[in-house]
């Protein structure tokens, strides 16, 4: 998948968690992502300017890059979301580790680590959507019934 497909795929699944994100897809759309907020810091001025807090001189950063940034991110982050919910799916894992950035630092690295993995074979598959999954009567592994599999 290449870059311009990576893209138009992410947005057309814009809110779509279920199925599964390739590696080259997961992280054109992370490169995408971070070269448009890249360009609205460079396109956009900024300005620096001191404000007094309770006789305190703090110099602070207020640019319009800053809004664009936020407004963009907002605008990004489903699709960021269901792009990286279906690329943990596809390396094994289950949807909620996307709740590692939670933690400051570790939880962001924990978090690249995993969507960097490669993909598991489809017949191993287990998570949201996979082969077995919500259909009564038949387990992940072609066993029928919801308890434990018999004939052991």
């Amino acid at each position: 998948m290449d870059f311009l497909t990576a893209i138009k795929t992410c947005f057309t699944k814009y809110a779509e968690f279920g199925g599964r994100a390739r590696r080259p897809e997961f992280w054109w759309f992370a490169l995408f992502l971070f070269l448009v907020s890249v360009a609205i810091d460079i396109v956009l001025p900024g300005s620096l300017y001191f404000s007094e807090t309770e006789g305190l001189n703090l110099i602070t950063w207020r640019t319009p890059a800053d809004t664009v940034n936020n407004l963009w991110s907002l605008a990004t982050l489903l699709p960021s979301l269901a792009v990286t919910v279906r690329r943990l799916r596809d390396s094994g894992r289950h949807w909620a580790n996307i709740f590692w950035v939670l933690l400051p630092l570790v939880g962001w690295i924990v978090l690249i680590v995993q969507c960097a993995q490669p993909s598991v074979p489809e017949q191993r598959f287990l998570g949201f959507g996979g082969p077995g999954y919500g259909q009564p009567g038949q387990q992940a592994h072609g066993q029928s019934g919801y308890g434990a599999p018999t004939g052991y």
